[in-house]
């Protein structure tokens, strides 16, 4: 199977295509007219349906920003760390 070239679409774009199945027209038909994949469209739909954006920090669950959140405060305290482990080794050598 050839694999397609990654392509990029406007919101409008998506916005359009959501329009389109929400008033009746087949999902098999939008897929077809369009050269949309699947997994997209249904993605695009579901992110419609949830806060209305197809921005992926839009639709993060408040667990899943929590966790950005901790994996950054993580790395912040990794190099505050770093840094006075440094200072130790060099208040040390004096």
């Amino acid at each position: 199977m050839k694999k397609r070239e990654r392509r990029e679409f406007t919101e409008e774009f998506k916005h359009q295509m959501v329009q389109l199945r929400n008033n009746g027209k087949p999902r098999a038909e939008i897929l077809r007219e369009y050269d949309l994949t699947a997994t997209a469209f249904d993605r695009w739909c579901r992110q419609s349906e949830r806060s209305g954006s197809f921005k992926e920090k839009d639709n993060r669950t408040p667990e899943e920003n929590e966790l950005i959140q901790l994996r950054k405060e993580i790395t912040q305290l990794k190099m505050e760390n770093d840094i006075l482990k440094q200072a130790a080794l060099i208040l040390g050598r004096k």
